[in-house]
């Protein structure tokens, strides 16, 4: 391919569409640190306790909720970023899939 087209080797991948990748002899890490706190400033959650399951146990959500509605907009923005940090946040695509039921008519219980 040298040959052929002017290529230069810029080394190794250390950051791709915003995800931070490191590489070493034991492998290769992915870190989205960074945009985990962007998400947690959009979310107003930057000063919030860390929980060890990313949602209850259980928990049964309605569409039909009658609590007070919040803006789609950002509601709809919030699950979509989470979606994206879910790359390299296995741990949290289950709860992300399932608040993405109600992007429709998000209500204070949702968000």
């Amino acid at each position: 391919m040298k040959k052929a087209f002017d290529i230069s080797d810029l080394g190794l991948l250390c950051f791709y569409l915003g995800v931070k990748v490191r590489q070493d002899t034991t492998g290769i890490t992915l870190h989205q640190t960074h945009y985990a706190k962007r998400i947690l400033e959009l979310s107003g959650m930057i000063g919030c306790n860390s929980a060890h399951a990313p949602m209850e146990e259980k928990i049964k959500l309605s569409r039909e909720s009658m609590a007070e509605e919040v803006d789609p907009t950002h509601f709809q923005r919030l699950i979509r970023s989470l979606r994206y940090l879910v790359h390299t946040r296995l741990d949290i695509a289950f709860a992300v899939g399932y608040m993405s039921r109600f992007m429709e008519r998000p209500t204070m219980v949702h968000l």
